[in-house]
């Protein structure tokens, strides 16, 4: 059986989020309206903090005086930064997608932490799921604490899904301190650097394309990325 392709971008510069916003909803769009294939945007932010639709304005404190944003996905308050890979995924939830089957939100959710565990793996780092945590976690080797390494915020539009994953691969973990990270303050939030790998974004996104059509049973088809001019 041939594997549909998806579209696979990575932007080289950092994007500002209000552009990565607008860029995302006219892709939505597009894609609903199968003007344009399905894909996944691979990217880094400048510093910024980022508000779900459950964020509490008390677990703010931004003593650094970042930009915020309202992201409209799910979740509470988010950090991007430098060193964070995040994962735009954009795909037509009224079909199905490996293995997850068609408007099922829930397993999408699922198949989204078993793309970011499987992609840990292939490094050697055992990432785990928690339940009533959402994102990836680990345990540090040396003190036994859960540190979230991965995020996860998802919105659906008309079927059509939008935002993602974030991945610390190397931030300033201190920029997290700015907020209570999706409001579970009794947790730590760590990188792939911090637990000894020595890794930079090109090594990740092999990782990630690998191990993509395992889960969502679809083929990665990378191709040049020029934000359109604003």
């Amino acid at each position: 059986m041939i594997k549909k392709q998806i579209l696979w971008e990575i932007s080289k510069k950092e994007v500002p989020y209000p552009q990565a916003l607008t860029h995302m909803e006219h892709l939505v769009h597009e894609i609903h309206a199968q003007q344009t294939p399905e894909r996944v945007w691979l990217l880094e932010h400048p510093p910024l903090y980022t508000a779900g639709t459950s964020a509490q304005q008390e677990d703010l404190f931004n003593p650094a005086g970042y930009p915020t944003y309202l992201a409209g996905r799910g979740g509470q308050w988010t950090y991007h930064g430098p060193g964070q890979r995040i994962a735009y995924v954009m795909l037509d939830l009224s079909h199905s997608h490996g293995i997850v089957p068609p408007k099922d939100v829930r397993a999408y959710v699922h198949a989204l932490e078993q793309w970011i565990i499987k992609t840990l793996a292939v490094f050697d780092i055992h990432g785990e799921i928690r339940d009533g945590r959402v994102g990836v976690w680990v345990v540090d080797p040396h003190t036994g604490r859960e540190e979230k390494i991965a995020a996860i915020g998802v919105r659906v539009s008309r079927w059509v899904s939008w935002h993602g994953v974030a991945i610390n691969v190397h931030p300033r973990l201190s920029d997290f301190e700015g907020i209570v990270p999706c409001g579970l303050r009794e947790y730590g939030v760590t990188s792939l650097h911090k637990l000894g790998l020595s890794l930079n974004m090109a090594e990740l996104d092999k990782a990630l394309m690998a191990v993509w059509s395992t889960i969502f049973g679809s083929t990665p088809h990378l191709c040049d990325f020029h934000l359109p001019s604003s």
